[in-house]
């Protein structure tokens, strides 16, 4: 490799004096344009880092002298948004949750808050369409363990469900009937058939003839003599389709056998009260939500006696 510098004839540029194999480097030059763009870049690094925050410190970056930061931006937007908000919020924390379903507007509001606060919050067990699965219940149908209506779904956000350590969660406590010695396994093999028969999922049956005093004697103080269940004890009904855990043979068998106890959170203690009565508003909007109860002063007045209205008994 020679080390000799001298001009190319067919560019008339000079070369840097290296060569390999016959092939030369030449000393072209860079581009007018392509340095002018270089300094700029570094003018403008130079008074960025002056500026902005730019240097890594320990604990920090450089405050830079216009005192920006992404954080501080941020906190300004988030400001902006709730002075925005705030007669609205203002609005729903003074409206009974009760009272939103005749004031459309501000349901509205209120439902679509609900919808993002489910996104951050309960997506993670009902599923992102609230369709739930084994153990989550569906709130889209219009099966409810302890009631479907506003006020009720707000009591459960709340309160939660077999919450330890909260007072006024919701709670019930299914025997393992089984594991605790409380039914043999013949027996809860006939219990089984007559659960499956009273859902439509057995013909009758001798066995589910045995079960049928079983029901009677352990389950019927939750679940009703009708097995259509009592929201009271969040006891399902078990003449319907609609199965929490599974309603194939084996699954009811370790439900009687080893019960089930699921827990849902209070987010009384999570989230503040508007969020959660908008997390209520949208839940009850999403198909299933009922009527709320007409409380007893508003019901109509009793039968004028007088006027013969009275069906005698």
């Amino acid at each position: 490799m020679a080390d000799k510098k001298r001009i190319d004839e067919p560019t008339g540029t000079q070369t840097v004096g290296h060569e390999w194999d016959g092939i030369e480097e030449l000393d072209t030059p860079m581009p007018r344009w392509w340095l002018i763009i270089f300094y700029a870049t570094v003018v403008f690094a130079i008074v960025y880092t002056i500026l902005y925050p730019a240097w890594p410190m320990i604990d920090r970056a450089t405050a830079g002298v216009l005192g920006w930061t992404s954080h501080g931006q941020l906190e300004e937007q988030l400001a902006e948004d709730r002075a925005e908000r705030a007669p609205v919020m203002a609005a729903l924390a003074v409206t009974p949750v009760e009272k939103l379903l005749g004031k459309p507007e501000l349901l509205e509001t209120a439902i679509q808050g609900g919808r993002s606060a489910f996104l951050v919050n309960c997506v993670q067990c009902h599923g992102s369409g609230a369709a739930g699965s084994k153990g989550y219940p569906n709130l889209n149908d219009d099966n409810w363990l302890w009631g479907g209506d506003i006020a009720a779904i707000e009591k459960t956000l709340i309160d939660g469900i077999r919450q330890p350590g909260h007072d006024e969660t919701r709670m019930s406590q299914m025997p393992a009937f089984g594991r605790d010695g409380l039914l043999s396994s013949d027996e809860i093999k006939d219990l089984v058939s007559y659960v499956r028969f009273v859902s439509g999922q057995e013909p009758a049956s001798e066995s589910a003839q045995r079960g049928r005093p079983l029901f009677e004697n352990n389950c019927a103080v939750c679940h009703g003599a009708d097995a259509k269940g009592d929201r009271q004890f969040g006891a399902p009904n078990l003449t319907d389709a609609i199965w929490l855990y599974g309603g194939d043979r084996n699954t009811i068998t370790d439900t009687i056998h080893n019960s089930r106890y699921g827990i849902m959170p209070a987010w009384g203690d999570r989230l503040d009260p508007v969020t959660i009565k908008m997390l209520a508003a949208y839940v009850h909007s999403l198909g299933g939500g009922e009527a709320s109860p007409v409380p007893e002063a508003e019901t109509a007045p009793a039968p004028d006696e007088s006027e013969g209205n009275v069906v005698a008994e």
